[in-house]
């Protein structure tokens, strides 16, 4: 090996190592939460919060919850920033978790949730989904283990066109903002044939891609013209139309 080659060896390698060091840097950088997403972290006389590093789990204070959700965060962001709408589910006497990602990326996480399941041995019916790429990821957590689910949220979201859900026993709910401009449209549509049979539809007029969360303004999304209360309260609605469906309501 020559000078010259080691020379570019030498720079290739430096590169690398740069570009990993910037990309894990920005993976341990995500966006969120705002001071309402780390207030709906503490406990109140509704619902408990726990905290444990790896999922962080809201579970109602008035009654023993047999159905549970979990909810994989979009990417590059900060999985306390969907405090506010897991509570709001919990509210309503389910047990809701988020999932904590590794470098705030659910495709390192897919599995993830087995740890929470494994956690509640109690639970009788899990939901799992997500916002984003989260929910992308766990449609295909949902798809590998059909046993252990038995609903699936898209928020902001669609099934990647590998996992066909068409033929499970899948419940299923798509929900988006109608002022959505990063969630991929053409990407939804060409996957609606790949979703569970009788998947609630519904688009939140007035939301946009950021409110499923508390994490701020997102680069390329549209204006919001109602606020994320609201649009979180309509994906909370919706959600809890999906869980009363799994439990056979």
């Amino acid at each position: 090996m020559n000078k010259v080659q080691k020379t570019v060896i030498l720079v290739l390698a430096s590169a690398l190592l740069i570009g990993l060091i910037v990309f894990i840097a920005w993976g341990m950088t995500p966006l969120g939460p705002d001071d309402q997403a780390l207030a709906a972290m503490v406990s109140g006389e509704d619902v408990n919060v726990q905290d444990n590093g790896n999922f962080v789990v809201f579970t109602p204070v008035t009654n023993q919850p047999i159905t549970a959700l979990i909810i994989y965060p979009g990417a590059h962001v900060d999985y306390r920033s969907y405090a506010p709408v897991a509570r709001r589910i919990a509210s309503r006497g389910y047990l809701a978790s988020i999932v904590r990602m590794p470098l705030s990326l659910p495709v390192f996480g897919k599995d993830k949730a087995d740890e929470v399941i494994a956690a509640f041995p109690g639970i009788r019916y899990w939901v799992i989904g997500g916002h984003s790429l989260g929910g992308s990821m766990a449609a295909s957590y949902a798809r590998d283990h059909p046993y252990k689910v038995q609903g699936l949220f898209l928020w902001a979201s669609y099934p990647p066109k590998s996992d066909n859900l068409s033929g499970t026993d899948l419940k299923g709910l798509s929900t988006y903002g109608s002022n959505d401009m990063v969630l991929n449209m053409d990407n939804v549509n060409s996957t609606l044939v790949l979703l569970p049979p009788g998947t609630i539809r519904q688009v939140i007029e007035g939301g946009n891609h950021a409110q499923f969360g508390n994490y701020g303004p997102q680069p390329g999304d549209g204006i919001a013209t109602i606020s994320s209360e609201e649009q979180q309260g309509q994906a909370t609605n919706l959600t809890v139309r999906l869980i009363r469906a799994v439990e056979g309501e």
